[in-house]
């Protein structure tokens, strides 16, 4: 397969379209050549804080026109599941805008009282307090769920926790591991290709880490590219037991191969 068999485009947002609030070189042009050519696209993030509104005006910011509807979260993808197995649902949410909005938008009602889920996600500030009340739903029977597995979130100063690292401190006090449903897992690949009724033997995504991006899209089905403009050298992918189909150095190596 080749990119010109490509019909639906996954792509990461950090490390391949932009990096630190810049955008990378070429990807302009990548994303007006998907228009020229009607391909449908999606962005994904892990990161839950913020709603695709927000996120379309941050690139915009950076000189990218990307809409809001071609804009795919974690945030969204928990909702999604959610939905999916429990309709009209409640939850404890311990995260900001993005997680709380996707969750009103699919009919879940948030609340602090027997909850079916407690749900875990990105937020700046982190609540002692509103942790302690999780753990506490936790054990009293509520169904655990975090959106991401990232373990850190990367800021100009260094590194910050992240979800993973508050999903392990609430697991190690309840011994109740979550389920995660962003990146690796492929139901969040599965999840965006639904909501662009893309199929994954024609779809491709493009990321720039091998444990999540490359990892969960080999798991999904789909093509699968690795850019090096993001957390990932091109030596450090002969660590893993697997490899994309295609290695290039930055996602303007991919505009002339759309035609």
């Amino acid at each position: 397969m080749t990119e010109r068999d490509i019909h639906s485009w996954l792509m990461d947002m950090d490390g391949v379209l932009v990096q630190e609030e810049h955008a990378i070189p070429g990807a302009d042009r990548w994303l007006a050549r998907l228009r020229e050519r009607g391909l449908p696209f999606l962005v994904l993030t892990n990161n839950s804080i913020y709603t695709p509104r927000d996120l379309a005006l941050r690139l915009r910011r950076s000189g990218l026109d990307v809409p809001e509807k071609a804009i795919w979260t974690s945030a969204l993808a928990t909702a999604r599941f959610l939905d999916d197995q429990r309709p009209g649902g409640t939850a404890f949410v311990i995260g900001e805008a993005g997680l709380t909005t996707a969750l009103h938008d699919v009919g879940y009602t948030l609340t602090e009282r027997e909850p079916d889920y407690v749900v875990l996600g990105e937020t700046r500030t982190y609540s002692f307090e509103r942790i302690s009340r999780a753990i506490r739903l936790i054990v009293m029977g509520a169904r655990f769920i975090a959106t991401n597995p990232d373990a850190t979130g990367p800021t100009p100063d260094g590194p910050l926790p992240a979800t993973g690292s508050v999903a392990a401190l609430i697991s190690r006090a309840t011994g109740v591991e979550p389920y995660f449903v962003g990146k690796p897992n492929p139901l969040m690949m599965r999840s965006a290709l639904n909501a662009i009724d893309a199929h994954s033997e024609t779809a491709a995504m493009i990321g720039d880490r091998m444990d999540t991006d490359i990892k969960s899209g080999l798991e999904a089905g789909m093509y699968t590219v690795l850019v090096l403009t993001g957390s990932t050298v091109s030596s450090e992918t002969e660590r893993f037991p697997y490899r994309p189909a295609r290695i290039v150095d930055s996602i303007a190596d991919l505009v002339d191969n759309l035609g």
